[in-house]
């Protein structure tokens, strides 16, 4: 193996926002997961991974690999976030973290022979900033030497939620040499590790270069190395977009890079991270890291309290009022409230699980539904009816479309409303409304510099979202 310069290369970070969040539901959804939220600021996670790089000397424009179906969010977050020139990879579907990275490490190879990859979750709490600055500095040091770097947070309690890494031998470079990974152990193990010493929690976040990586993933899974290639080699480039070729990548096995590549490399080091890191994985993990009043709770929204204690009460639509409970976790959204014991806060899944068996649309999305042209709620629906609120953001632009079993109404109630209705265009002002009978093509636009806000009432014997033919789609769906 090439040990690469002896100067280290430009940094990139490459942020992972593939993961849904269940464990957090019912605010993070499938269409909408915990990454994509503002859970601990008025930043999203993902926004706050990319703005806590700021000052770090080296580090180039980031690469977020997500799943398609987010790519509009991803890209108008990190525009938000102020991060210039941001690529996105998509997948077409999800195969864990070591294909993601394989591909991200291909395209940024391909540009740069040299390139450094820090690879982020997007959905981690980080509160000391500065170490973990530094922390980056000494693991690219050791990735520039040819290393695999992973980051070891020191462990302040006997958690078994978390796999742990063993350290070896102290190197030249800095950090020490893995001696082993240990997957989630047994209470009394993790009492064992911190009794004796010399274990990490495992992050799960890495730095090394993208060739480094890639020969120690075609050593050791080169099925894995293979299908990543053949996806990457079969992407189709538009904008800031970069998608995997779809046939190529589902094809390709799923696997994590801890199975992949860490367990099996001898190349893998670990840098001792007290960076006040949490993964930010369930209700009871996000009350631990919040400010909590004098009685331990943590609160946002519109909540009331009485003799609670302990509890993280979130309101996102209306006032929630709790009396005398403990230790709960009461979340409230338009469409669901969650109450669990903060002890059960894992177990949220089974809920998830139990929406999915029972085909209910509350796991997937919230009754906000955002498009790239801006958003839809659903108001009202019965039979042969649904009722729908829109906002297009300025320059919004919906598909030319038709709908095969549904007619619609639009009244707009703000802002100024082009439509294409056959082969008529107008525009629709505040109170005025248009019929768009079954079959007619169609198409809702906003030219103005102010959103249109309108009311879409939908008739017919079939309401789904997959009643819709394209022709004609500026953001390039299918």
């Amino acid at each position: 193996m090439s040990a690469g310069p002896a100067v280290p290369a430009p940094v990139t970070p490459v942020i992972l926002s593939g993961g849904a969040g269940t464990r957090l539901w019912p605010l993070s959804r499938a269409q909408l997961p915990k990454q994509f939220l503002p859970l601990v600021s008025d930043a999203t996670m993902l926004q706050e991974t990319w703005q806590r790089l700021a000052g770090l000397p080296g580090v180039t424009a980031p690469m977020v690999v997500c799943n398609e179906d987010h790519r509009f969010l991803a890209a108008e977050q990190l525009r938000e976030a102020g991060a210039q020139g941001a690529r996105v990879m998509l997948e077409p579907v999800g195969r864990n973290t070591a294909p993601a990275i394989a591909a991200a490490a291909f395209e940024l190879a391909a540009a740069n022979p040299g390139a450094i990859l820090l690879v982020l979750p997007a959905d981690h709490l980080i509160a000391d900033r500065a170490a973990f600055h530094a922390a980056v500095q000494a693991a690219v040091t050791l990735a520039a030497a040819g290393k695999l770097v992973t980051f070891g947070i020191p462990p302040d309690q006997p958690a078994v939620g978390f796999g742990y890494i063993e350290r070896g031998a102290a190197l030249p470079q800095g950090g020490y040499a893995v001696k082993r990974f240990v997957e989630k152990p047994k209470r009394e193990a993790a009492e064992g590790f911190l009794a004796q010493g010399g274990f990490y929690w495992n992050s799960g976040m890495f730095v090394f270069r993208a060739a480094v990586y890639l020969e120690e993933l075609k050593r050791h899974r080169p099925d894995i190395h293979a299908a990543s290639q053949a996806a990457w080699q079969a992407a189709r480039r538009d904008e800031d977009f970069c998608r995997l070729g779809k046939e190529q990548f589902i094809a390709c096995p799923s696997d994590s890079i801890d199975y992949a590549v860490m367990e099996k490399t001898t190349h893998a080091a670990v840098i001792e991270a007290a960076i006040g890191w949490n993964d930010i994985g369930s209700w009871e993990a996000l009350w631990s890291t919040s400010a909590q009043d004098g009685n331990g709770n943590v609160t946002r929204g519109d909540v009331e309290m009485e003799s609670v204690t302990g509890s993280y009460i979130r309101a996102e639509e209306r006032l929630v009022a709790a009396v005398g409970v403990r230790d709960l976790v009461i979340i409230e959204t338009a469409d669901a409230v969650l109450v669990a014991h903060k002890d059960h806060a894992q177990d949220v899944k089974l809920t998830v699980d139990s929406l999915k068996r029972q085909q209910r649309g509350e796991h997937m999305n919230h009754r906000r539904v955002y498009r790239p042209w801006g958003y839809y709620e659903s108001l009202d629906d019965g039979a042969r009816y649904q009722v729908k609120r829109l906002m297009v953001k300025p320059g919004g632009k919906l598909s030319l479309q038709l709908h095969h079993r549904r007619s619609e109404h639009w009244v707009v109630v703000s802002g100024t409303a082009r439509v294409t209705r056959g082969e008529d265009e107008f525009d629709l002002l505040p109170d005025q409304s248009t019929y768009l009978p079954v079959g007619i093509k169609h198409r809702l636009e906003n030219r103005t510099a102010e959103p249109v806000y309108m009311i879409e009432v939908q008739s017919g014997d079939y309401l789904g979202e997959d009643d819709i033919v394209r022709f004609d789609d500026i953001y390039k769906r299918d």
